[in-house]
C-alpha cells in the first residue's frame, strides 16, 4: 500500500458511459480513475455517511485501507 497524500482537488467528467475522476495531491501527483455510475453512487453514499457521523477524538488519521 502506498503512503497517504493530502488531497488538493478533485475533478470529475463524463467519459463515455463512465465518469473519470482526477485526484490531485498537494505534492503535484495526479491519479485518474474511471468509475461506473453505480460506483460513483456508492462513493457519494459513503461520503454522506462520513459527513453525517460525529467526529470522534483521535480521528485525525485516515482509516486503514480495506
Amino acid at each position: 500500500m502506498s503512503a497517504t497524500h493530502k488531497l488538493a482537488r478533485i475533478l470529475a467528467t463524463r467519459s463515455g458511459a463512465g465518469i473519470e475522476l482526477a485526484l490531485a495531491t498537494e505534492g503535484g501527483q495526479t491519479l485518474k480513475v474511471l468509475a461506473s455510475q453505480d460506483q460513483i453512487d456508492m462513493l457519494v453514499d459513503e461520503l454522506e455517511d462520513i459527513l453525517n457521523s460525529p467526529v470522534e477524538p483521535g480521528d485525525d488519521e485516515p482509516p486503514a485501507a480495506a
